[in-house]
């Protein structure tokens, strides 16, 4: 009984520490297919804005929040809702980015400045995880 009770704390205790960082997607994948963003974000460790924010170490981080990047008010009600760039809202932001910001911002006329939409789920999750490696 005491063997079988200590694997599953173990177990547990390996499935807290496997959360949003062990993103579902290949990080490798996710860098070709964010070649994408690179004529509106900077994705180096430069952190130059350019239309749309740095991205480099925006993965679990808060929203609204890249230093001198100026974010429309629309997208700052959504961040302030939100708050963190988790898998789950840039999963959601990613393949929808007006459609997210209005639902954030609980405002049916909100608009993103994004409108590109990556629609193709793994496409998403592999980003993610691209994002995720760049701290």
């Amino acid at each position: 009984m005491r063997k079988t009770l200590t694997i599953a704390t173990l177990a547990a205790v390996g499935l807290a520490f496997a959360g949003p960082a062990a993103a579902a997607g290949d990080a490798a994948a996710g860098e070709k297919v964010a070649k994408k963003c690179l004529a509106c974000h900077d994705l180096s460790d430069a952190k130059a804005n350019k239309v749309g924010p740095a991205l480099f170490g925006v993965a679990g981080g808060s929203m609204g929040t890249v230093d001198g990047f100026k974010y429309s008010d629309d997208f700052l009600a959504a961040a302030k809702a939100a708050g963190t760039w988790d898998e789950a809202a840039l999963m959601a932001y990613l393949e929808d980015p007006t459609a997210y910001v209005r639902d954030k911002a609980g405002d049916p006329k909100a608009r993103s400045k994004m409108t590109f939409k990556l629609k193709d789920e793994k496409d998403r999750q592999d980003v993610i995880a691209y994002l995720m490696t760049l701290k």
